[in-house]
């Protein structure tokens, strides 16, 4: 199971990164896909939709079950990954490529607000 050091990551099994000016991308991480199966539908939040931090915000679905994406902090969702829209098994083939939406924090700080890579690890080796 990849556990990328670059990424941020919530308990609600997100991933998270910089882009470009002030925005962040979000994904699942391998150990969601890997836990859901074959995904075959997403519901990415809408642009222009504020997050609130730990509250649903779109949904996963797989063959197996569905599961709700959790905004990983407040802020702003300004851009939707269209191409994982019309083909959301790109997740299951590479989760850290495979972003779902970016968006615009609403503090700066985002990466003192979530998981490093060997806290996401402890996290889910407990599980």
């Amino acid at each position: 199971m990849r556990i990328p050091e670059t990424l941020h990551y919530s308990a609600e099994h997100l991933w998270t990164k910089p882009s470009t000016e002030g925005l962040w991308e979000a994904g699942i991480t391998d150990y969601a896909q890997d836990l859901l199966g074959d995904i075959v539908f997403i519901d990415a939040p809408s642009i222009g939709s504020m997050l609130i931090a730990g509250q649903p915000c779109g949904l996963v679905e797989s063959v197996k079950t569905g599961s709700d994406l959790h905004a990983l902090v407040d802020g702003e969702v300004v851009e939707i990954n269209e191409a994982l829209i019309s083909t959301p098994e790109l997740i299951n083939e590479d989760p850290y490529k495979a972003w779902i939406f970016k968006y615009k924090p609403s503090l700066a700080n985002v990466d003192d607000q979530l998981l490093s890579a060997a806290a996401y690890k402890t996290l889910i080796n407990d599980l």
